[in-house]
């Protein structure tokens, strides 16, 4: 990914952000069990969420107790937060991109991001997440991955639908349970700033309606990206799928992962 796709992709989920609030799937619960074990969180943890969206991932660190910096760049989508956190006065929420943003005092017992990590700079993430982190601190990356499962068959359909109405779609792509674990391992040892990577999975399904169907995708920023007449084209395609093929509703097969790893009491040379 090109550092001019990268920006234009990462700002499209403010261009709709009650629909992204609306329709985005939130988080498992024991994800948030286990990353306050891990990674050692209770009241007072102070806890720095990158990417924070209108808050589908604060809310349960805003419960543990945690004192938590939630930051998001997309100015709609911070004041959706704010309205949805407006309960929690442990937590603040920061409009600034994470490359640009500057701490107003002291380090992070945990750094957390859901659903945003790999939107940010590689050259800057890893370094500045762990010098934001306390010695010993955590860093915590959520991912969740679309995987084989629920209704099989709509998806290798759908993926046609994709290949007809948008030429940038590999051909014959289908979906697998893999989650690319091993290049993340990777970025965390190329840093030399972490201890060993743990991961924790979580699967789910969740079933879908057309018109909840295509909202949904309507909250990814390739499928917003895509020129009007083309995505027309293929929400067409899919909503004909799932209503007049699929008896209209399908089930759509999630992965969660946690990756997780501790700061090095050492400095990076």
């Amino acid at each position: 990914m090109t550092d001019t796709n990268r920006e234009t992709l990462r700002t499209a989920f403010g261009q709709d952000a009650e629909l992204y609030d609306r329709c985005r799937p939130t988080y498992p619960p024991q994800l948030f069990t286990d990353l306050a074990t891990l990674a050692d969180l209770g009241p007072g943890s102070r806890v720095l969420e990158i990417g924070c969206g209108t808050g589908q991932a604060t809310r349960p660190l805003a419960q543990l107790g945690c004192d938590v910096v939630a930051m998001d760049l997309s100015p709609d989508m911070a004041a959706i937060a704010r309205r949805n956190l407006a309960q929690f006065p442990n937590v603040a929420v920061v409009t600034a991109a994470f490359e640009d943003w500057e701490p107003s005092n002291g380090t992070f017992d945990a750094v957390l991001s859901a659903t945003a990590f790999h939107w940010l700079d590689p050259d800057v993430r890893m370094v500045k997440a762990a010098d934001l982190l306390r010695p010993g601190g955590s860093l915590g990356i959520v991912s969740t991955h679309h995987i084989a499962g629920g209704t099989t068959a709509f998806f290798a359909d759908a993926q046609r639908c994709y290949e007809r109405f948008d030429p940038t779609t590999p051909p014959g792509v289908r979906l697998t349970t893999d989650d690319e674990t091993p290049e993340e391992t990777a970025e965390f040892d190329r840093s030399a700033r972490f201890g060993p990577v743990e991961f924790r999975r979580y699967e789910w399904q969740q079933t879908y309606t057309s018109p909840e169907y295509l909202n949904l995708l309507m909250t990814h920023s390739g499928n917003r990206a895509m020129a009007p007449q083309a995505r027309s084209g293929l929400f067409a395609c899919i909503s004909h799928l799932i209503d007049d093929v699929y008896n209209g509703a399908i089930t759509r097969q999630y992965r969660t992962r946690l990756a997780i790893a501790h700061k090095t009491f050492r400095t990076a040379r």
